[in-house]
C-alpha cells in the first residue's frame, strides 16, 4: 500500500514534469512560430517593396517611351511643316524666276521701243533742220515780196503780209501733194523691178506684246465623290499628286470640274493626262499616283519625239541632231501671244523657204534657219537670257551651219544684209505673227486701238469722216471736197500714215485710204 502510493507520487510528479516539459516545449514553440511569422512577414514586405519598386521603375520606362514617341511625332510633323514650307518657297522661288523672265522680256521690248524712238528722233531732226533751211528762205523770199508789194499796191506791211502767206500756204500745199503723189507714182512703177532689193531689206514692224497665256487645264470627274478621293485621307493623295508632278490642284465648288494649275505647259500637260487615267482607273493612292505620273511622264516625253519628227518631215528639213528633234516637240506646248509656237516654227520655214525660192537662195537652207529660229523657247526656262540667244548656244552646240545660228540669234534684232536668211526668216517671222487670226486680243484693247485709229485720223484740217475697218488694218477717210484739193488730199493720206508710225505700235500694216468726191447735182423741171 505505501509502495503503490510512492509510485502514484512519482508517477504525479513525472506528469508534473511532462506538464512542465510540455508548457515549455509549447512555448518555445510558440516562440518559434513568431519569429517565423515576424521573418515570413519581413520577407513579404520586401517582396512588396522591390514589387512595388519594379512597378515605379516600369511606369517610368513607360513614361519616357512615350515622352520619345511624342517627341519623334512632333519631329516628325515639324519636317513635314518644313517639307511643305520649303515647297512654298521653292514654288514662289520659281513664280519669282518666271515674273523675272517677263521682265526681262519687257526690258528688251522696251529697249527696241527706244531704238525706235531714237531712229525717230533722229528723222525728226534732220526734218525740223530742212524746215528751218526753209523757213530761212521763205523769211528772204517773204521779205522781198513784201516789199515789192509794199511798192507797187501800196498796202501797209500788215495787209501785205496777210495776203502772201495765204499765197505762200496754198501754194506749199499744192506743191507737197504733187510731189508725194510723184513719189508715189515713181514708186509704183519701179517696184516690179525692186522686188529682190524690197525682200531683203523688207521694214520689220513692231508687234504690240499682249498676255494671253493660258495657265490651267480642267479634266472633267464623273461625280463630286470623286473629289473627296482625290483629296484622299487628310489630304495625302492631292499632296502625293502636286509633288509627283510639280502642278497646283484646285478643287473648288466648280460641278465636275478639276482644275489643273502650272505655268509649265507640259508639267500641267503630264498632270492632266495622269488624273484622267487615276480617275478611270478608280485606285488613288500615293503609291499609284506616283506609277501613274511615272508612265505618263514617258509617254509624254514619246510623244514630244514624235511631234518633231512629224514637223521635221512636214517642214522637209532632215538630219536634225535628236536633242534639237526633241526641243522642237516641245515647242507644241509653248504659246507666244496665244499662238502655238510650234505651227508658227513650221509657217515661218515655209515663208522662208518660199521667199528663198524667189530671189534664187537655197529654199532647203531656208526652211532650216526658220523651223530653228525659236528653239530657244522651248529652253529660256533651263538658261538665262532671250531665246534667241538661247537657241542660238543650241544650235552651235549640236553643229548647225552658221546661217541657221545667225538667223535664231539676229531674228528680232537689227539686221545685217550679208546674211540674207536672217532677213529672210525676220521676214518670214513677222508675217506670221501679224497674219489675221494669229494672235488674239482682248475686246477692251481691240475696241481702244479702232479708237485711236478713227482719232487721230479725224484730227487733220479737212477731214470730215474717219473708219477703221478689217480689224484695224485699214483706214478710210473722207475729206470735204469744199476745203481740199487732190494734192492736198495726197499729202493728208502721207501725214496720217506717218502719225500711225510715230504714235502706235501695231502688227503688219496699216492702210490709208482718203476718199475725195464732188458731187453736181441740177434738178430737172
Amino acid at each position: 500500500m505505501f509502495i503503490f502510493a510512492d509510485l502514484s507520487v512519482t508517477e504525479a510528479f513525472g506528469a508534473v514534469v511532462l506538464v512542465v516539459a510540455a508548457f515549455a516545449a509549447s512555448f518555445v514553440l510558440i516562440k518559434v512560430l513568431d519569429r517565423l511569422r515576424l521573418r515570413d512577414a519581413e520577407t513579404e514586405a520586401r517582396e512588396i517593396v522591390r514589387k512595388s519598386q519594379m512597378e515605379v521603375e516600369n511606369r517610368r520606362r513607360e513614361a519616357e517611351l512615350q515622352i520619345k514617341e511624342m517627341t519623334l511625332q512632333q519631329q516628325a510633323e515639324s519636317e513635314k511643316e518644313l517639307r511643305r514650307t520649303r515647297g512654298e518657297l521653292h514654288e514662289r522661288e520659281r513664280l519669282l524666276d518666271k515674273r523675272q523672265d517677263a521682265l526681262e522680256e519687257q526690258a528688251e521690248a522696251v529697249r527696241k521701243q527706244e531704238k525706235i524712238v531714237e531712229a525717230s528722233q533722229r528723222k525728226l531732226t534732220e526734218r525740223i533742220q530742212e524746215a528751218n533751211r526753209r523757213k530761212d528762205e521763205l523769211t528772204k523770199l517773204l521779205d522781198l515780196q513784201r516789199q515789192t508789194l509794199h511798192e507797187l499796191s501800196g498796202l501797209n506791211q500788215q495787209e501785205a503780209t496777210q495776203r502772201l502767206l495765204e499765197l505762200l500756204d496754198g501754194q506749199l500745199q499744192k506743191e507737197t501733194g504733187a510731189v508725194i503723189m510723184a513719189h508715189e507714182n515713181r514708186l509704183t512703177e519701179v517696184c516690179e523691178r525692186k522686188t529682190r532689193e524690197m525682200l531683203l531689206s523688207s521694214l520689220q514692224r513692231y508687234a504690240a506684246p499682249h498676255t494671253a497665256e493660258n495657265t490651267t487645264s480642267t479634266v472633267g470627274i464623273p461625280n463630286d465623290e470623286m473629289k473627296g478621293r482625290i483629296i484622299g485621307r487628310e489630304g495625302r493623295n492631292i499632296r502625293a499628286f502636286e509633288k509627283a508632278t510639280g502642278v497646283d490642284v484646285i478643287i473648288d465648288d466648280t460641278p465636275g470640274v478639276v482644275i489643273v494649275s502650272a505655268f509649265d505647259t507640259i508639267r500641267r500637260e503630264v498632270a492632266r493626262l495622269s488624273l484622267e487615267k487615276l480617275i478611270a482607273d478608280g485606285r488613288i493612292h500615293p503609291t499609284r499616283i506616283e506609277e501613274i505620273v511615272a508612265g505618263t511622264q514617258r509617254e509624254l516625253e514619246r510623244h514630244i519625239q514624235k511631234l518633231g519628227e512629224q514637223a521635221c518631215m512636214e517642214a522637209d528639213v532632215h538630219g536634225l541632231h535628236e536633242r534639237l528633234v526633241n526641243l522642237l516637240g516641245r515647242l507644241q506646248f509653248r504659246t507666244s501671244y496665244s499662238q502655238n509656237v510650234l505651227r508658227h516654227s513650221i509657217e515661218v520655214a515655209f515663208l522662208a523657204g518660199m521667199m528663198a525660192d524667189e530671189i534664187d537662195y537655197d529654199p532647203k537652207l531656208a526652211r532650216r534657219c526658220g523651223l530653228l529660229h525659236d528653239i530657244g523657247k522651248a529652253a529660256d526656262h533651263e538658261a538665262e537670257g532671250g531665246h534667241p540667244k538661247i537657241g542660238a548656244d543650241l544650235l552651235k552646240r549640236y553643229g548647225e551651219r552658221p546661217e541657221v545660228i545667225h538667223a535664231a540669234m539676229g531674228h528680232h534684232d537689227e539686221l545685217r544684209l550679208e546674211n540674207p536668211y536672217t532677213v529672210l526668216v525676220a521676214a518670214a517671222d513677222a508675217c506670221s505673227a501679224s497674219r489675221p487670226g494669229a494672235r488674239r486680243e482682248t475686246l477692251e484693247r481691240y475696241v481702244k486701238r479702232m479708237e485711236e485709229l478713227e482719232s487721230i485720223a479725224g484730227k487733220f484740217p479737212g477731214v470730215e469722216q474717219a473708219y477703221a475697218i478689217q480689224a484695224g488694218r485699214e483706214v478710210r477717210v473722207i475729206v470735204s471736197a469744199k476745203e481740199t484739193t487732190d494734192e492736198i488730199a495726197a499729202k493728208i493720206c502721207h501725214d496720217i500714215a506717218t502719225a500711225y508710225e510715230q504714235q502706235l505700235t501695231y502688227p503688219g500694216e496699216i492702210k490709208v485710204t482718203v476718199l475725195r468726191e464732188i458731187r453736181h447735182i441740177e434738178m430737172a423741171r
